[in-house]
């Protein structure tokens, strides 16, 4: 049996380090060919970055990126790897017209290097223009198919959302009778997604009666986070081969002769709902970091649910050697409160330090005498004042702790427990919040990231009803709907985008769901204010939702 070995080269770049991006090519390319690969396919814009937005508009930009491919084309010749086939994700060129004035339009581009040479281009046709994607507006759509040989067999070449489309370049490579169809893409993570990919390209396989290569981008970007997760599914559909999802991996398949059986690869364990959700967290966190040139980050540490698990997830992102907890208390701040903030920084090796705010406090009520929500709103805004001080003196990434919950029902603090640079769980609500913080203690039990790890979330911190401590015996459900109500309805209204009468008529009582509706939408200008944080879900602030700011709109 005639074997030809395929290479996925799931790979995290970053949108605009053009040379970084192209030693990725050379280096995993690399890696393919000791691994006797005659083919390595990266993801979709790996030259380029993804998603590059208006950076595709700017000509210069794209002359960068040319200039990189044609030096990586040179580069793998140098490096003794000219015999491979490189599929690359770039930034491409179309000119409007043969004139010699023409306008010319970026597109998303496919290039297939070999010998040196660019042997062929493919532009993608289908440009998504919803949700997270906006392509329509930036790229041309190609218009040509794309079939290239190797290694005697014959290769059909489409670009992620070509192949959610019916119709388009899948549909003509019947006539080309294609050995394998590969597909590199950036698809950025949503809960639930996994099986939906591997079933469309099910699909597609047996449409082409072909087996299908999906080779996706892993890693964070900004507030998107790609899973990774490539796989390979045969003819029929059967899924051959996967990689692990949110880490580099060069997954190795073996393509036979179309008269012999499939060859299976190796095949990784799928997660569970809480690990992958808390991967894609420490994933999103990790790039960010990493990507805007820090080093380190800085929370405020209250004891409480949210901050642990940011916590958690900060040090499971960067090392808990670079976290700097602190704890700011107030006069109305428990000893359980503090003692809780304490034993998680040691847990997570985490550099822990107190600053009372109550000298600050004292300072402005005593020149302004305030009271009632101000008084409380200025114990927030003191501590923001403190991080945002530790930033600017130490060079820490300040994180937001907020939920999603509490973003929904503006349930924050402007300039207070809303500033940062980064917010780590605003696309995850309350009661994911306590199902993942359960989860991480269990993993740390389990053995999953290190053996003997201690679970890095003091129990008390999950078990205490939750409260900002902000007056006297306070507590959330002072003001709030308990949350595993509130996050009901917040789902029905905000993910599912159910009206009042909907609500109404799933039994919902009036004056909860009038309540959480204002709230909901009197909050959107804090929401448009509150920092990025890494979208999990397929509805999350800021990248997909916009809730109105008046509700003269509402139905009665």
């Amino acid at each position: 049996m005639a074997l030809t070995r395929i290479a996925l080269a799931q790979v995290d770049t970053c949108v605009g380090d053009v040379e970084a991006n192209a030693r990725l090519v050379v280096e995993w390319s690399r890696r393919a060919a000791d691994a006797g690969a005659a083919l390595v396919v990266f993801p979709e814009m790996t030259l380029a970055g993804y998603p590059i937005e208006d950076l595709a508009l700017r000509a210069s930009f794209r002359r960068a990126v040319e200039a990189a491919l044609q030096r990586a084309a040179t580069d793998l010749v140098t490096a003794g790897l000219g015999e491979m086939t490189v599929v690359v994700g770039t930034v491409g060129e179309r000119a409007t017209s043969t004139e010699p004035d023409a306008h010319v339009q970026p597109t998303n581009q496919a290039v297939v290097l070999r010998g040196g040479q660019v042997l062929a281009r493919y532009d993608k046709h289908h440009l998504p223009n919803y949700g997270v994607f906006d392509e329509r507006r930036i790229f041309a759509p190609g218009e040509e198919t794309c079939v290239v040989d190797v290694a005697g067999r014959r290769v059909g070449i489409v670009i992620c959302e070509d192949i959610w489309q019916d119709g388009g370049p899948v549909s003509q490579m019947d006539e080309h009778d294609i050995d394998l169809l590969v597909v590199p893409n950036g698809s950025p993570f949503e809960e639930g997604k996994g099986h939906v990919r591997t079933e469309l390209a099910a699909r597609r396989a047996r449409e082409v009666d072909a087996p299908v290569v999906y080779v996706n981008l892993v890693g964070g970007q900004d507030d998107l986070v790609f899973d990774g997760g490539s796989f390979v599914v045969g003819a029929d559909g059967a899924l051959l081969a996967s990689a692990p999802q949110f880490v580099e991996h060069l997954l190795l398949w073996d393509l036979a002769d179309a008269d012999e059986p499939p060859v299976r690869g190796a095949v990784a364990a799928p997660l569970s709902a809480d690990e992958e959700v808390y991967r894609a967290l420490v994933t999103g966190l990790a790039g960010y970091v990493r990507k805007n040139g820090f080093r380190s980050v800085t929370l405020g540490l209250s004891g409480g649910i949210d901050s642990a698990l940011v916590a958690a997830i900060a040090a499971d992102a960067i090392g808990g050697q670079n976290v700097v907890g602190v704890s700011m208390p107030s006069v109305y701040s428990s000893d359980h409160s503090k003692d809780d903030a304490a034993d998680l920084a040691k847990r997570i090796g985490a550099d822990y330090r107190v600053q009372p705010i109550r000298p600050f406090v004292d300072v402005f009520e005593a020149q302004m005498g305030l009271e009632g929500v101000a008084a409380e709103n200025l114990q927030a805004r003191m501590r923001g004042v403190i991080l945002m001080a530790l930033s600017n003196a130490e060079g820490h990434l300040v994180l937001a702790t907020g939920n999603k919950s509490e973003l929904a029902v503006g349930y924050s603090t402007i300039y207070g427990d809303a500033v940062g640079g980064y917010a780590p769980l605003k696309d995850v609500d309350k009661s994911r919040v306590w199902a993942l913080a359960r989860w991480r203690n269990d993993a740390a039990r389990d053995g999953v990231f290190s053996p003997d790890e201690l679970p890095p979330i003091p129990e008390s911190s999950i078990t205490k009803p939750p409260s900002a401590e902000l007056r006297p015996g306070q507590v959330d459900q002072d003001s709030l709907p308990p949350y595993d109500l509130l996050d009901e309805v917040l789902d029905a209204y905000v993910e599912h985008a159910e009206g009042r009468s909907e609500l109404l008529a799933r039994g919902f009582d009036p004056a909860v769901v009038d309540k959480v509706l204002s709230l909901v939408d009197r909050a959107e200008w804090k929401r448009r204010q509150y920092p990025l944080g890494p979208k999990v879900t397929a509805l999350a602030f800021g990248r997909d939702r916009r809730l109105p700011i008046t509700t003269r709109w509402r139905e009665a």
